[in-house]
């Protein structure tokens, strides 16, 4: 957790690191990362405009931790969606971990989403996935497969990320800043239920649906 500020604007960041058993998040981590974006909204009640910006590299909840882990994302989803009243929360996925279970939730729930390359986004991870539902349905090996699906690249064509840059320090910094200095977006994706059933109304799910066919969805959006 830092303090501090990003283009003269005062900014809380919040880092996990993914290397650290696969970036789980547990009571005590979440605590602090809950704590944080807590007295951020605190601080924008008492006149500063804290803004916040997660970096996440998580597999979620860590399952030792059971029912207190996922309590502790529970009050992470609440603090993003009280801070975002008054400013941006900006998420980060740049690294190989990626994100996932309860913290791709806290993901879609930020203000902005900023993706590389490298970064995968999803509920469940592809190992769990191929545990469940069979290697022939979903094969946790097939890299370039797997990041058709749920990688960065195919994720911003979806509409469920803001930018999409390369895994590059620079500019990741730059579209950070330009984000923050955006302000609140006119609607935040969270709140875009009816779009998004729209969305998957307008697929025809008889045949197999391949990423092509769910970016082709989105091009007019984004064109």
């Amino acid at each position: 957790i830092a303090k501090g500020s990003i283009a003269g604007l005062p900014v809380v960041i919040a880092a996990i690191e993914g290397n650290f058993q696969g970036g789980s998040l547990g009571e005590v981590g979440g605590a602090k990362m809950a704590g944080a974006l807590e007295l951020a909204a605190e601080d924008n009640r008492n006149g500063i405009p804290t803004r916040a910006i997660l970096l996440l590299e998580t597999g979620g909840v860590r399952l030792q931790e059971a029912n207190l882990g996922l309590a502790a994302i529970a009050d992470i989803h609440a603090a993003i969606v009280d801070l975002r009243q008054y400013q941006p929360v900006i998420g980060v996925v740049a690294g190989s971990v990626g994100c996932f279970g309860g913290m791709s939730i806290a993901a879609g729930l930020c203000s902005y989403l900023l993706v590389t390359r490298e970064a995968r986004l999803g509920l469940n991870g592809p190992q769990v996935i191929e545990q469940e539902a069979g290697l022939e349905e979903y094969d946790s090996r097939d890299r370039p497969f797997i990041w058709s699906l749920t990688g960065g690249e195919q994720r911003f064509n979806s509409g469920l990320a803001d930018r999409y840059v390369a895994d590059d320090v620079v500019q990741i910094q730059q579209q950070i800043t330009e984000l923050l200095q955006q302000g609140l977006p006119e609607n935040q994706r969270s709140r875009q239920v009816d779009h998004y059933l729209e969305r998957l109304a307008a697929l025809n799910a008889e045949p197999q649906i391949d990423p092509a066919t769910v970016r082709d969805l989105y091009q007019g959006e984004r064109s």
